[in-house]
């Protein structure tokens, strides 16, 4: 069963991203700041693919070391970055898909779906 790491400071969107992908069959496992995500990737956990909320994480990404993990991390699983049209995206390589607010929950999943159905390809 694919695993997708959900990271986002909004506890709302996390919840309701991580509930519709366990609804769709898709483990799913909710993360506050890619800090969380080094943690667990120190711990052995691997995702199948990671999703990642931008808005309020601009001093974490601004961090050269975060910016190199999640890059690296891109590189081997796909990377779905949910950003704002207002703020600039981050500058992330390997990024798989990179989706604009307002957006609804459907259309993340969606998105997740059909890159783990590449995957699986």
């Amino acid at each position: 069963m694919p695993t997708v790491f959900v990271i986002s400071q909004d506890w709302s969107l996390r919840a309701t991203v991580r509930a519709e992908l366990l609804h769709a069959g898709v483990e799913a496992l909710g993360m506050e700041s890619p800090d969380d995500l080094a943690q667990a990737l120190a711990q052995g956990r691997a995702p199948s693919l990671v999703v990642l909320d931008a808005r309020g994480q601009g001093s974490a990404l601004s961090a050269p070391l975060a910016r190199a993990a999640l890059s690296n991390l891109a590189r081997r699983v796909p990377l779905v970055v949910v950003a704002s049209r207002v703020e600039p995206a981050p500058v992330l390589e390997g990024v798989a898909a990179l989706l604009y607010r307002p957006l609804r929950v459907g259309e993340i999943v969606a998105c997740v779906q059909q890159l783990l159905k590449g995957q699986a390809a």
